[in-house]
């Protein structure tokens, strides 16, 4: 299968999930967020949960929350990236930032128009393991970006 056609599949399957009935909500560190929706197995990354980024790296949704604690609505897209790091041999934030863009212009866009979505600000997270939304693990790498949204693109927003 070529990227492209990978990338078109992973695309669609992402973009057109729906938000679970009645949503969910959970009590967090920082918040309250709906949980919008839950890609089965959160364990290990699968090859066929894998989204196609620039870098070829695996990259897996792990959740999408709607997060409203910053007294606006922020769209958060969290993923597990299990090579990123900055030791020899693993994705720097510098190659992991083209990826989170990416991912931000091909799944948040679209997820944001089916959903009728307002977000003052779309979040891309990437961890290097599975962590429950709002803790930290001083052994876990993680990067964030975030982006406003303007005319169908992602903005940096340098935060």
């Amino acid at each position: 299968m070529t990227y492209s056609t990978r990338y078109k599949k992973a695309q669609a399957a992402y973009a057109m999930q729906s938000i679970p009935e009645g949503g969910g909500c959970r009590r967090r560190l920082r918040g309250c967020a709906l949980v919008l929706a839950m890609v089965a197995g959160m364990g290990p990354v699968q090859a066929s949960n894998l989204l196609p980024v620039p870098s070829g790296q695996p990259v897996e949704l792990s959740d999408v929350l709607l997060d409203t604690n910053p007294g606006e609505l922020w769209l958060r897209f969290r993923f597990i990236a299990p090579k990123i790091g900055s030791t020899v041999g693993r994705i720097t934030y510098d190659i992991a930032v083209v990826d989170m863009e990416h991912l931000c212009e091909t799944l948040a866009v679209p997820y944001v128009a089916q959903h009728k979505l307002q977000p003052v600000r779309v979040v891309i997270s990437f961890s290097d393991r599975p962590l429950e939304f709002g803790t930290s693990d001083s052994d876990a790498t993680q990067f964030f970006e975030a982006y406003r949204l303007e005319q169908s693109q992602c903005i940096w927003e340098g935060l």
